[in-house]
């Protein structure tokens, strides 16, 4: 959970720690490190090593693009000087800007790894429906002007379910070994003028859900069918998609482990997230 739930004892130095992260992307290059020190990993490193005293570097449990958020981030790291939870949380978010966020500590055993030991990972994505941009939740959703139909889009989404290869959906530069992951669930639901997109998958390829969102899109505007969407699948073909949707609506919730490692599934924005 949030800060007040970050108690324990010192983490001894080489003791493993892990953290969730939440934080806006629109003003970072994406997650991974880069040369002009604006992504999220470089401000949450120089925070760290603020805290710290010494340098730190972190593994993350998903890479997230430029303008893409998280709610939950994950990353691990191995503590070089003995500070309790409580302190990793808030002496790091002392050092960080007021758009990224420490929400919890643990320390977890020396075998859990960020990324490795994910079970899976979810994402949503926000979008407005309104015949004019947005405003007040500009670069926190996205956005159509076109009336979508639930009804098409769940028909869809529902044929992505499984494993399958989504090469159809991958990025150019993708850098995943396989492009063949698990689809657990996609939900489509509506609260007012606001629809959101839920994903529930092994593991994502790059711009895979920004390009799935982009055919659902076409399928809910009537712009395609619902069972296009197979096709698209079937192609293994980017060329077969639709374009790429843009990021401000995407929300990295987070990954989720075996409950073994007790680690927090859930944050306090998640509630405040349509």
């Amino acid at each position: 959970m949030a800060d007040r739930d970050a108690g324990g004892p010192a983490v001894a130095p080489g003791g493993r720690i892990a953290l969730g992260i939440a934080y806006k992307g629109a003003r970072y290059h994406g997650w991974q490190s880069q040369p002009d020190g604006r992504t999220v990993q470089d401000v949450l490193e120089r925070a760290l090593a603020e805290f710290a005293a010494q340098p730190v570097s972190t593994l993350c449990a998903g890479r997230t693009d430029a303008g893409v958020h998280a709610l939950n981030q994950v990353v691990h790291f191995d503590a070089p000087v003995a500070r309790d939870p409580f302190s990793w949380v808030r002496g790091t978010n002392r050092y960080l800007p007021d758009d990224v966020a420490v929400q919890w500590c643990r320390e977890v055993e020396t075998r859990f790894h960020a990324r490795n030991s994910a079970r899976g990972r979810r994402y949503r994505f926000v979008v407005l429906e309104a015949p004019v941009r947005p405003a007040i939740e500009a670069g926190v959703c996205g956005w159509v002007f076109r009336p979508l139909d639930g009804d098409a889009m769940r028909a869809a989404a529902a044929q992505l379910i499984g494993e399958h290869d989504f090469s159809s959906f991958r990025a150019a530069g993708c850098q995943a070994l396989t492009p063949v992951k698990t689809m657990r669930s996609i939900e489509v639901a509506r609260r007012g003028a606001y629809w959101r997109f839920d994903f529930d998958a092994s593991a994502f390829l790059h711009h895979m859900v920004r390009n799935i969102v982009g055919c659902l899109v076409a399928v809910g505007s009537g712009r395609q069918r619902p069972d296009w969407m197979a096709e698209v699948l079937a192609a293994r073909s980017r060329d077969a998609a639709a374009p790429t949707f843009p990021p401000e609506g995407l929300y990295f919730l987070g990954p989720y482990y075996d409950p073994a490692f007790a680690l927090p599934e859930h944050t306090p924005a998640m509630d405040w997230l349509v």
